[in-house]
């Protein structure tokens, strides 16, 4: 996904990525509903207004207190941080506060998790979050071997942050869902080896279908294992529109979202050409699919 730091030494990797999966995949070879006819009908999933900051990131490093500003009269309720664009902690809160904003969640490194516990555990106290989502895996650790070091290295620091009142999630990209030796994918080897007391998950939507595989049956065979979503919109080309645009099947992923225990949900968009744009025209469809009590 990207540095919380906002730098660009990992979004090169995700870009290639997108690209070549934009490339690998076509729309009649990922599922659009999947296991949606199966599961029992109802109200979409209801959720605060959110975004991942990261969208607007280059607006934040700008105008931190403005950018928050317009998104506080756009309705947005909660944010979701990618690092706090050289600001500290305490004065971040205040603008928040201000703006009567939640910040349930924000992305961090695994370093931070491991050697710089306890500096992430008062930021992620001063910005109020519950969550502290590892957004990324190194590639030398992309393998069946790695991913059981990384479930074991979640479910140390998962317990630590626990301590602490907090609850260690991870946000995947597509590469967790190639195969690797003996079948499995990485995100199930994460799933099967980390303690669901300690680690959570925090689903992107958009990165799950760019790696060929079926949200729906991830809520339904996981139920509890997700706490978060990113809502990020596909086009039947592959690339990333605003929310509503493309032909993911929202009313029903967020209805599926909820069942199986999601509780925030987050628009984004990687790079949006007009982020508040996308931001207002996002928020717009959430607020008929998603939104409210």
């Amino acid at each position: 996904m990207r540095r919380p730091d906002g730098q660009t030494g990992r979004r090169e990797v995700t870009r290639r990525e997108f690209v070549a999966g934009s490339l690998a995949l076509t729309l009649g070879s990922v599922p659009l509903l999947g296991a949606a006819a199966r599961l029992p009908a109802g109200r979409p999933g209801r959720f605060p207004l959110g975004i991942q900051l990261y969208t607007l990131r280059d607006l934040l490093k700008q105008d931190l207190a403005g950018t928050l500003a317009q998104l506080a009269r756009l309705g947005c309720q909660e944010v979701e941080f990618a690092g706090t664009y050289g600001h500290p902690a305490g004065e971040v809160r205040k603008l928040l506060d201000r703006h009567h904003l939640k910040a349930p969640a924000g992305h961090c490194d695994i370093t931070d998790v491991t050697d710089k516990l306890a500096q992430t555990i008062d930021t992620a106290k001063a910005l109020g979050h519950r969550y502290v989502i590892v957004a990324w895996i190194p590639d030398e650790l992309r393998t069946a071997e790695g991913y059981r070091s990384i479930a074991d290295t979640f479910n140390r620091a998962g317990a630590a942050l626990r301590k602490a009142g907090l609850t260690l999630g991870y946000h995947n990209h597509s590469f967790e869902f190639a195969s690797l030796e003996g079948g499995q994918t990485g995100y199930d080897i994460l799933l099967e080896h980390t303690d669901p007391a300690l680690v959570t998950m925090e689903l992107d939507l958009f990165w799950i279908r760019k790696g060929g595989q079926d949200a729906f049956e991830y809520f339904r065979r996981h139920r509890g294992r997700f706490s978060l979503v990113h809502v990020k919109d596909m086009a039947a080309d592959g690339s990333m529109v605003d929310v509503g645009a493309g032909v993911m099947p929202w009313p029903e992923l967020l209805t599926a979202a909820r069942a199986a225990g999601v509780r925030h949900a987050f628009v984004e968009h990687d790079e949006a050409s007009d982020p508040l744009a996308f931001a207002r025209t996002s928020f717009a469809y959430m607020k008929q699919v998603a939104i409210g009590a």
